[in-house]
């Protein structure tokens, strides 16, 4: 169930939302009438949770503006204001509801059950299915008594199915109905919790699948038997009597989060009573201006609201008694004022008590030890070829990848609702199913999409159309296992521009939190900025791979922001995007007149944000690895591979780690090239690369330094162990043939291990004492091969 709570006291807002998130509302919140009246008009709520006193509109007006538009959501006032002209006023306006200030939170709960029931058609307050029962007074679930243990949102969701038997809901109306606005769900996501409810209900003990999927329109509620129900009441009846005095799942959490909500807020209430206490000091003197009167006026009020969420029914007692002392224009008696003195003295009292008391109550929470995981990357192979496959799970050791098979593309789907891979190889060879299709739809839908590979043996463009536009990587067959786990290689690589760094200003903090929730999941290290002020001095500390910035903000603006940026040649080509939400010719002119890359209007829409960053990420990251990585070979360059050589060596000097160089040349590569052309040459060293990057891991580096001449370092590796690593790496090229006009060309290597500090106290003293091995080597075979 959704609720919308307007508040403007955080003090109040916070807890509130914390008990009703912990029993499985889900809760958007506004701090002022106007955005209350926003989200009113953009979604669908089961309830309004509504102050009295907000700004810009307060509670009684949109009231009455709500129901003026028909909109018949029940409404439950809150305020600080007990007087019964103010409970008239709030009901005529179209409340249904009326609590006061300082409320009773398992009240306050009970009478929002009652409100969603009366909306709901009368429904009884225990749901059932079956042998299934929901009792929202408690947020358990149980089948024949055995308590199901469900996450939120699953419990979410089973209650939404249960008050709306005869609604089906597709994808859409369920994130409206069970995700606040800032969450951005995927239909995966929706997926993965319809499956692991039903998973957790079938093994709790309940009579068959209770939510029913309609093809291409979404979910609902399958019909049930009467009769299977009646035999259940009796039985609960009973338990729930035994069960009546002890304290409930849901209400020890509630008890914990007030506790931590409490540590969260405690310096706010601190400040608030002592700017009451400096008021009535100064009162006391006569000395109070209207502001600090106005102002202690506003804390006491906010005071008597919030107190009593946290325990202190007598603290908000007291803030009401204080309250109508600082009012405008009332002239204190000297009996009110030594009562006012008293008054303070007790709140101050009652706050270091409360303080005491909820440090008593703080529970410690401990962590479980995790066992070590896999950290080679994931493919997972969806075919019933079964020579393919066992072809590339013999391949795939050497590539450093772990492979999973699966033959059916229904099994492979139940496995990515759990899991996702990191990338799979999907045949449409041998058969090009409705369900391989629908796989490779959901792949690119998880967060972040899985790289995907199609293997097929169509060539039509409306085939190579279609796949691309579910989001797959074309693989024609024929093709060889190599061939494809190179492929899969490319896919990882392509994949990693996701781990990228992003770096948001904005003056809305609001805006920074959601932009974090939604970027986040797919893999963006997010750092958020809301003072320009500070821009310079964040960007240098922690640099990023993309900047989006707000254009209007406080003191410097977005615009100016790109044009320092621009102007210095460090960031020259850091790619911006901006927010905005003015769209006209004037704006946009001006936005990519400074040199933004790109631009999103506000209100943003999730998935063209987050399309629009990848696709600069990617572009940048291609047009990076044309000037860092070498094309013949595939691997990076002298000037990428010296530098990351640089801050290995710097690493394993810092830890202590042993490192050693290899150089590695072919021998004869400019005889190749004279006697049968380049292109032998270059399929030579193509062949080199690919063998090289397979036989090395990520933690080495691979460079391609000179025509014939190529780089491996290897950190924490003693010189014994690296020639060790380099000689297997040359038997597997012993293996490597070239077919040239019939006859098998065999192409030789010449290999020199050094270590550091021992053979070079830096990069270029260790390659000058490889090369001179190699030379001296070299020299040595001429005059054996030439004596005079």
């Amino acid at each position: 169930m959704k609720i919308l709570l307007i508040e403007d006291d955080s003090l109040i807002s916070e807890p509130l939302v914390k008990a009703l998130t912990d029993q499985h509302y889900v809760v958007d919140v506004a701090t002022d009438g106007q955005v209350g009246w926003s989200l009113l008009e953009s979604f669908t709520y089961d309830l309004v949770l509504l102050d009295v006193v907000l700004p810009k509109l307060d509670g009684i007006n949109l009231c009455r503006k709500l129901r003026s538009q028909g909109n018949q959501t029940p409404i439950l006032l809150l305020t600080a204001q007990n007087a019964s002209t103010n409970k008239v006023t709030g009901l005529d306006a179209g409340a249904d509801d009326y609590v006061p200030k300082p409320f009773n939170l398992q009240e306050l709960l009970a009478r929002i059950r009652a409100l969603l029931r009366r909306g709901g058609a009368a429904l009884p307050p225990l749901l059932k299915w079956r042998n299934l029962e929901l009792d929202p007074s408690t947020c358990e679930v149980s089948c024949n008594g055995k308590i199901a243990r469900l996450t939120p949102k699953e419990y979410s969701l089973l209650e939404l199915f249960l008050r709306n038997p005869h609604r089906i809901f597709n994808t859409g109306a369920l994130i409206d109905h069970v995700w606040s606005f800032e969450e951005t769900p995927s239909e995966d996501t929706i997926r993965s919790h319809i499956k692991g409810l039903r998973q957790k209900l079938k093994t709790a003990g309940l009579l068959g699948d209770p939510i029913e999927t309609v093809y291409a329109i979404g979910y609902r509620l399958r019909s049930s038997e009467e009769n299977q129900r009646e035999g259940k009441k009796q039985r609960n009846k009973e338990t729930k009597s035994e069960d009546e005095s002890a304290p409930t799942i849901a209400t020890q959490t509630t008890t914990a989060g007030m506790n931590s909500i409490w540590n969260e807020v405690k310096e706010t209430v601190a400040h608030r009573i002592a700017t009451v206490e400096q008021a009535a000091a100064l009162l006391l003197q006569n000395k109070l201006n209207p502001e600090l009167r106005q102002q202690a006026e506003q804390e006491i009020h906010k005071l008597a609201g919030s107190l009593g969420m946290f325990g202190a029914d007598q603290g908000s007692r007291l803030a009401q008694e204080i309250e109508p002392l600082f009012q405008k224009g009332r002239s204190l008696t000297h009996h009110e004022m030594q009562q006012l003195s008293k008054l303070i003295t007790a709140l101050r009292q009652e706050l270091e008590h409360l303080d005491a008391e909820h440090l008593t109550n703080e529970q410690q929470t401990g962590t479980s030890d995790s066992e070590p995981i896999d950290q080679r990357p994931w493919l997972l192979i969806v075919s019933s070829n079964s020579t393919l496959t066992a072809q590339l799970q013999e391949a795939s050791s050497s590539w450093g990848l772990r492979v999973q098979v699966i033959a059916n593309p229904v099994t492979a789907r139940e496995q990515i609702s759990e899991t996702h891979p990191d990338v799979v190889l999907l045949d449409f060879a041998v058969t090009a199913s409705a369900n391989n299709f629908m796989l490779l739809s959901e792949l690119s839908a998880c967060t972040p999409p899985v790289p995907t590979l199609v293997l097929t043996q169509q060539d039509k463009l409306i085939d190579r159309v279609r796949i691309a536009r579910l989001g797959g990587r074309w693989l024609q067959q024929p093709v060889t296992a190599p061939q494809v786990l190179e492929a899969v290689n490319q896919a990882l690589q392509h994949a990693r521009p996701r781990q990228a760094r992003v770096l948001v200003v904005d003056d809305d903090a609001q805006v920074l939190v959601a932009l974090q929730r939604l970027l986040i999941p797919w893999g963006l290290h997010v750092s958020v900025l809301d003072n320009p002020l500070s821009f310079l001095d964040v960007l240098e500390s922690n640099p990023p791979d993309l900047l989006i910035l707000d254009i209007e903000m406080p003191h410097i603006s977005g615009i100016e922001l790109c044009q320092v940026v621009r102007n210095d040649s460090r960031w020259s080509n850091l790619p911006i995007l901006f927010l905005t939400a003015h769209t006209d010719a004037e704006t946009m002119h001006q936005v990519f007149a400074v040199g933004a890359d790109d631009y999103v209007s506000k209100p943003i829409i999730g998935p063209e944000l987050v399309t629009r960053i990848f696709n600069r990420l990617e572009r940048t990251h291609f047009l990076k690895s044309l000037a860092e990585i070498d094309a013949l070979t595939g691997i990076a360059n002298r000037r990428k591979s010296t530098t990351a050589l640089t801050q290995l060596l710097e690493w394993c000097d810092q830890c202590q780690q042993p490192f050693c160089l290899a150089l590695i040349e072919l021998a004869n590569l400019k005889d190749i090239n004279q006697q049968y052309g380049h292109a032998v040459g270059d399929e030579v060293l193509a062949r080199l690369g690919e063998l090289l990057r397979r036989s090395f891991c990520n933690e080495d580096v691979v460079g391609r330094w000179g025509g014939t001449e190529f780089v491996i370092g290897m950190p924490g590796m003693t010189k014994t162990d690296g020639s060790q690593r380099v000689f297997d790496f040359q038997q597997s090229w012993q293996q490597f043939k070239v077919e040239v006009g019939g006859t098998s060309l065999h192409v030789s290597l010449k290999l020199k291990v050094v270590q550091y500090p021992q053979e070079g106290a830096d990069l270029q003293l260790l390659y000058q004492a490889a090369r001179s091995s190699l030379n001296e080597a070299e020299n040595v075979t001429r005059s054996e091969e030439n004596p005079q």
